[in-house]
């Protein structure tokens, strides 16, 4: 009986086809399915915008809906980062896009029934948003294994498409449903779109895990752990300084938007749902261009010549009173939205080893959405103070200016760099059973030089301890001997056993060239030394503890 050899083979066993990612059935039906829902996500964000201006159209109120949803990702992205990397990321989106739909028929029903407040819009708009954050890095977790390895990239773009495609199509069916069918319409059209990806996801089998060699980290500690890589990690830090450069300014118009439609151009929600599209397909040409002036530009002057177009856009957006100025800067916004969050996500990626993935983008993501959280609440008072010319005009001027003072921090310098790990250093061996939860762990490191390399010598370990850090150290110092010139010992502390042999598999290539430098300084080998934080024993009472007591006291009259 012949045996089908591609029955059980994985994605990333599968041939390349000409159809690229889409030949494969799993990220196809993904593909739609997420489509169909970030449709109707794209016409409940115009509802939402468009029923706070018909509820309360204060400025301050209406950048609220903007704080909703970023806020959530703000705060929980970084967890859910972690979270995607210990549970089952398939079952998480399941049950995240299911409470999703619940929430959304919810607030549907009290628009319905004209029920709906400020309240009820901003916390149905929290809890979705809190949702989207705990689903983000889910579903970037997932597309490696939809399709095989070589086919990964034009997968990566094909989301990014669609993406964009949902943006430009979803917010102007939005504002002609709104017309048509009424406030209500919208919402329930998302709640109903939500369930094309749970289809599509409960009938996809995830390719089972090989088995790990190391038991996974624990929730609180993978967080606290890639706290401190993106702290240690210049590349990665640059790129975050680079983020907060643009995207408290590029909120502006988000958060305004709505009433840029309403008040400066005295239009329905028709045009909103238009100038939303607009932004959608302007990210869209962005896209076609962006290669070819990635390749002119280089990183760094792509992404100041898309902070230079989303200030231009922003000054339209202050000046518009008609639509197709509006229009105009929906275009702009859009295109130097796509080139700058490439850039930015592009250098990111290539700043981080795979072990920590995962929680480097969600922190991208936190900073991102926090800035867009802390600029939609300015802007809105702004714009309540001062007027929507001003607050637009005031975000060009800070954008510009960002430029300027965030300069010299530089983007995608980790390029060429193997962050693959070398797998060099020794496992850790005690002589009696160490629980994995046992710490914290201190580590020693004894070394002999000759004096006169002294110098150099510390000047190399400093650095070595941003390595340290990285993959999971803290409270790093070198010490150095009283009597002895030539001995130096560097400590660092790690959380528990379990995250020192996680330490053990992250030290990647470079890492190992830089040591092999180190090494050329030293007399001989570094000896390495754990010690394991010792406790008292649970049951160190009684009797036992008496005569410590007695024998102590005798010690003291003595």
């Amino acid at each position: 009986m012949s045996v089908d050899q591609n029955a059980s083979a994985t994605p990333a066993e599968l041939a390349p086809s000409r159809w690229g990612a889409f030949a494969h059935a799993a990220f196809t039906a993904i593909w739609i399915g997420s489509i169909i829902a970030n449709v109707g996500t794209a016409m409940y964000d115009a509802g939402s915008r468009w029923l706070m201006t018909s509820l309360d159209a204060d400025p301050i109120a209406v950048s609220l809906v903007q704080v909703a949803v970023s806020l959530p990702i703000f705060l929980f992205t970084l967890p859910a980062g972690a979270l995607a990397d210990i549970v089952n990321p398939r079952r998480l989106l399941i049950v995240v896009e299911i409470a999703n739909t619940i929430m959304t028929v919810m607030l549907a029903t009290l628009v319905s029934s004209g029920l709906a407040t400020v309240s009820s819009l901003l916390l149905t708009t929290f809890f979705l948003g809190v949702g989207g954050a705990l689903a983000a890095p889910a579903w970037m977790a997932i597309t490696p294994l939809l399709v095989s390895r070589r086919e990964l990239e034009g997968a990566i773009a094909a989301n990014s498409v669609g993406f964009n495609i949902t943006r430009a199509v979803g917010p102007a069916i939005g504002g002609f449903v709104i017309a048509g069918f009424g406030m209500a319409a919208p919402f329930w059209i998302c709640a109903a779109s939500n369930l094309a990806a749970i289809a599509a996801l409960l009938w996809w089998r995830a390719p089972q895990k090989s088995a790990q060699s190391l038991p996974a980290e624990r929730l609180v500690s993978a967080m606290r752990t890639g706290l401190r890589h993106a702290a240690n990690n210049r590349h990665l830090r640059a790129t975050l300084i680079r983020t907060l450069a643009f995207f408290p300014f590029a909120s502006a118009y988000w958060a305004l938007l709505p009433l840029v439609a309403r008040n400066q151009m005295t239009q329905g929600p028709e045009l909103y749902g238009i100038l939303l599209g607009a932004i959608g397909a302007g990210a869209i040409g962005g896209s076609f261009v962006l290669g070819w002036l990635r390749a002119r530009l280089g990183a760094d002057r792509l992404v100041a010549f898309g902070t230079l177009a989303t200030a231009f856009a922003l000054v339209l957006f202050g000046l518009a009173h008609n639509p197709a100025t509006v229009l105009c800067a929906c275009l702009i916004a859009g295109a130097s939205w796509t080139l700058v969050l490439t850039s930015l996500y592009v250098s990111a990626q290539v700043a981080l080893p795979d072990w920590v993935r995962g929680r480097g983008l969600a922190i991208l993501l936190t900073t991102i959405f926090g800035a867009m959280t802390a600029g939609s609440a300015a802007w809105g008072e702004i714009a309540g103070m001062a007027g929507l010319p001003i607050a637009h005009f005031a975000a060009a001027a800070g954008a510009v200016l960002a430029i300027v003072l965030t300069w010299r921090w530089k983007l995608q310098t980790a390029i060429g760099i193997d962050l693959t790990p070398a797998m060099h250093w020794h496992k850790p061996v005690a002589n009696h059973r160490v629980e994995n939860n046992e710490g914290p762990v201190l580590v020693t490191v004894e070394y002999r030089i000759d004096p006169r390399d002294r110098d150099v010598f510390i000047e190399a370990l400093e650095e070595l301890a941003h390595e340290r850090k990285r993959d999971g150290g803290f409270a790093w110092r070198l010490f150095e001997d009283a009597v002895d010139t030539r001995r130096f010992v560097e400590t660092f502390l790690i959380e528990s056993w379990l995250e020192l042999m996680h330490q053990h598999e992250r030290v990647t290539h470079a890492d190992r060239l830089f040591e092999d430098q180190i090494r050329q300084l030293l007399d001989n080998d570094p000896h390495v030394t754990h010690w394991v934080a010792c406790e008292p024993q649970p049951r160190f009472h009684g009797a036992r503890k008496n005569k410590l007591v007695a024998a102590l006291s005798d010690a003291s009259s003595a």
